[in-house]
């Protein structure tokens, strides 16, 4: 009867009960998250002059003068949605500019490619560039209470807070096998975390990047009600037979 209904016995997940209260713990430095093909990156360029930037701003429209005579452009640069795609051979095209080869390069690194641009071609002589990823997406799937893909604004997030936001762990998920497939430079890494262990803060995986996968693993196949409903029904008639086999034996 004990065999029967111990896998019904939901664990109790306790994150990174290892760490000792009290204690000062080293945190992981975020890495870079660094461009990748099919990225969606947010580009606006600013200038003293506003007329000067306009033509970098795809979507902003035309610069016009106002009522007390100065010039600006149609739209706000910081409200407009265009946005730039990273093709299959890593690079975006941008206005005047042309094709930038920007895979692999952190948004600094970008930034800095085209505020340098701007300035050696004489397009800008101080130009103010801001480079945002608005296409972060982080699957999660398996042994959570809502599989879903994340949309992250911020471009920020981690493997605890993507759990959260999934609905945490069901009773049946593996808190030891938290699997993350992330791809990199064309290759495919499986890496498989222990949300259990203080450990978990030093995995490269913590901070989550563009296009991984979370896949929390379950620790036996999950019941459907109907079977559930069985195995306790059975457990229930085996312990009730063995209770009067023995009253049985007492009385002879």
């Amino acid at each position: 009867m004990l065999f029967l209904n111990s896998c019904m016995v939901a664990k109790k997940v306790v994150y990174v009960n290892d760490m000792v209260p009290d204690s000062a713990y080293t945190s992981l430095e975020k890495p870079i998250l660094r461009v990748q093909k099919g990225d969606r990156l947010s580009i606006i360029v600013r200038a003293k002059t506003p007329e000067l930037a306009a033509p970098f701003n795809a979507g902003v429209g035309a610069y016009k003068v106002d009522d007390n005579g100065n010039i600006v452009t149609g739209t706000d640069p910081s409200t407009s949605t265009q946005s730039y795609l990273v093709d299959q051979q890593g690079n975006i095209t941008f206005p005047i500019l042309g094709d930038l080869l920007l895979e692999g390069k952190s948004l600094d690194e970008v930034k800095n490619l085209i505020e340098g641009r701007l300035i050696k071609d004489q397009l800008i002589n101080d130009p103010q560039v801001k480079v945002e990823m608005i296409n972060l997406k982080v699957s999660v799937m398996g042994a959570v209470k809502g599989e879903q893909v994340l949309n992250v604004p911020d471009a920020r997030i981690t493997l605890l807070e993507a759990i959260a936001q999934s609905g945490g762990l069901t009773d049946n998920a593996a808190a030891d096998r938290i699997v993350v497939i992330r791809e990199e430079n064309g290759v495919r890494k499986r890496i498989v975390n222990n949300i259990e262990s203080k450990a978990i803060f030093d995995s490269p995986t913590y901070y989550l990047q563009q296009n991984d996968i979370v896949f929390v693993e379950p620790r036996a196949a999950a019941n459907t009600p109907k079977e559930e409903r069985s195995w306790r029904l059975l457990s229930i008639t085996m312990g009730a037979v063995g209770i009067i086999l023995t009253a049985l034996n007492l009385l002879k």
